[in-house]
């Protein structure tokens, strides 16, 4: 008995890892469920890789070519023993014959901005990273190139709760610009530095996930970063981090002759980006209780007046509201900059095209910055779950743009419209599949955005809208820096709901499967003080439904909330006018009897979802009137 509870004892220790390193919640942050994350290192067995980066980083801005000197000190904070280790050399995808390559030739919808473009790279315009010298705690190790991965066979093993030292010398060539990252973008950025550097890949209760880049999602361990970039004199340059004093900063830039260093330094993010061209502008903006925004961009004359008013009106409000709904920013600093080729988030910073009118360059910046709780904070395998990063990350920037804006009505119903498109094309796929195995961009482009955002606006039609929005925020307070998972988040709803709502992930995100709830037949009682409504459920996902019963002779509006059996329960109405909870309809039957306590001539319509709350592939069958 001894023996055996010792080894539990073991168990206990070697599994749960060591969560001493991991950030604690602060009574400065002032949110009441603050608890629930010290609550949960208790009680559950978490852990997580840690990368911690020191770089020096040298660019001839003549030949497009960098060499880098990377010391990383990792921690393996897993129970596992690791005897090798795999590095992303993302730049790589960008050569001919490459898997980015031929996928974007070969899928049926091919990315316009990539296409054959790859393909038709010549020697200097194509990207690389080649590692010169490696070691780890001072031995050398044997690598492998696969593509855009590195195989790393280490000299020893790494045991449980153990820290080790990699070095790493290389060499790169900064890719013509073409997907996100690389140089001469088509607005004349000369440098987009984006996923440039040898990065480990990250290791979890999955084990590794060393996916080649074919062009869409990432997923990295949280570590530190201190970044020196030394390049020419004149070039400003942006990135996910705070500026030291000992490099070159805004405040003391001018252009001159020889060269300058610019030093970066940033703590518990999974990347670090930056940018550089000789002609930015900067500003930038002081958020009260929040970061510095520095915007760095060229001004021309199309796209200055949209700057302006983006940086002067709008910064303030789009901090301050997404800070409100979902949780408080937590770094000093923030950087918009001008680069890369649409829009695409990092820590700290966004690159993102600037030759835009107003809204369209507050819409690519409010969706960017959301990203900044949607991934930068809660780093889900965007790789694996694309609609926790895309679509969680298209919902708050609809709910934070329609308080910023003062808008009305229903912020989704686009949403609603792209998923029904895509359901009636044929092309719709479960949205939890690897984002590069969608058959085709289109469905991989409504399943992480649409339906990812679909996902959460019903979800907070079946909580209730004041539930949804305490766990919103308990979902970022316990799970910010760290990777969560889908179950860690319906987790936490239901937690806040107290209701079962796991069935609905189940159904929206791991099949095809749609909604359609109808109005059937309408007859009148045999007394007349009734009348007898039959519902259908048309489709296949259940989901509770809300009936509005208008009337003709005077009567208030009233509404029947029917739950659905998997919830276990069902949303608090209580002190809501006019609504009355009617027995639950159980999923197996397609159909249910309401019962009206008025004649049917009295009725003038019956409708289901009056607020077109869920995402009903069929809203013609919703209503009956007389």
């Amino acid at each position: 008995m001894k023996y055996l509870f010792s080894l539990f004892f073991l168990a206990i220790l070697v599994g749960c890892g060591s969560s001493s390193s991991l950030p604690q919640p602060t009574e400065a942050e002032n949110f009441p469920t603050a608890h629930y994350e010290q609550q949960r290192y208790n009680q559950h067995c978490y852990w997580q890789q840690e990368a911690d980066y020191d770089m020096d980083i040298r660019l001839n801005v003549n030949t497009n070519q960098f060499t880098g000197e990377q010391t990383m000190v990792y921690t393996n904070n897993s129970p596992d023993t690791l005897s090798k280790v795999f590095y992303h050399l993302y730049f790589n995808a960008f050569q001919p014959g490459s898997m980015m390559d031929v996928r974007s030739r070969t899928i049926r919808d091919a990315d316009s901005r990539v296409a054959d473009r790859i393909s038709k790279l010549k020697e200097s315009e194509i990207g690389y990273q080649k590692v010169q010298r490696m070691t780890m705690n001072g031995k050398p190790v044997q690598t492998k190139v696969m593509g855009t991965i590195l195989e790393v066979q280490l000299p020893e093993a790494m045991a449980p709760n153990t820290t080790h030292t990699f070095e790493m010398e290389w060499e790169g060539q900064v890719p013509l610009q073409i997907r996100r990252s690389g140089r001469d973008s088509k607005e004349g950025v000369r440098y987009s530095m984006t996923q440039w550097y040898p990065k480990i890949a990250e290791y979890d209760q999955m084990g590794w996930h060393a996916y080649e880049y074919v062009g869409r999602e990432f997923h990295s361990p949280w570590g530190d970063y201190d970044v020196r970039i030394t390049l020419d004199g004149n070039y400003m340059v942006g990135g996910s981090g705070v500026l030291q004093s000992d490099g070159t900063t805004y405040s003391n830039f001018e252009k001159g002759n020889g060269e300058k260093t610019w030093h970066f330094e940033v703590q518990n993010v999974i990347d670090f980006a930056w940018a550089a061209d000789p002609d930015y502008t900067h500003k930038a903006v002081q958020v009260p209780g929040g970061p510095l925004v520095h915007y760095l961009y060229q001004p021309n004359g199309s796209n200055k007046v949209a700057w302006e008013k983006l940086i002067s009106e709008y910064t303030v409000p789009l901090f301050t509201t997404m800070s409100e709904e979902f949780g408080q920013y937590p770094y000093p600093v923030y950087s918009v900059i001008q680069g890369g080729d649409g829009g695409m988030e990092y820590p700290l910073a966004t690159l993102i095209t600037g030759n835009r009118e107003f809204e369209s360059l507050y819409g690519v910046t409010s969706h960017e910055l959301a990203h900044s709780w949607f991934q930068m904070m809660l780093a889900t395998n965007e790789a694996l779950y694309a609609w926790m990063d895309e679509g969680m990350t298209s919902f708050a920037d609809a709910v934070v743009t329609k308080k910023v804006f003062n808008e009305e009505g229903n912020p989704f119903e686009g949403s609603y419209r792209g998923y029904k498109s895509l359901v009636e094309s044929g092309f719709n796929e479960p949205a939890n599949l690897h984002s590069d195995h969608f058959n085709t961009n289109y469905a991989y482009s409504i399943a992480a955005y649409v339906k990812g955002a679909l996902f959460l606006s019903q979800l907070r039609y079946i909580m209730g809208e004041e539930v949804f929005e305490n766990a919103m925020r308990r979902y970022y307070y316990e799970w910010r820096f760290k990777h969560p998972t889908p179950n860690d988040f319906v987790r936490v709803m239901e937690k806040e709901s107290g209701l079962q709502l796991h069935w609905f992930l189940r159904e929206w995100m791991n099949t095809t499967e749609t909604i359609d709830y109808a109005v059937g037949s309408v007859s009148q009682s045999t007394t007349e003080a009734v009348t007898t409504v039959e519902l259908r459920n048309e489709s296949t996902i259940p989901m509770p439904v809300e009936v509005t019963i208008e009337f003709n002779d005077g009567r208030p509006t009233e509404v029947a909330y029917i739950p659905m059996n998997e919830l276990l329960g069902s949303k608090d109405i209580s002190g809501w006018e006019n609504w009355s909870e009617k027995p639950v309809w159980n999923w197996v039957e397609p159909s249910y009897e309401l019962m009206i306590l008025a004649p049917k001539s009295a009725i003038a319509s019956i409708t289901i979802d009056e607020g077109n709350q869920t995402a009903d592939i069929n809203r013609e069958n919703n209503i009956w009137a007389q």
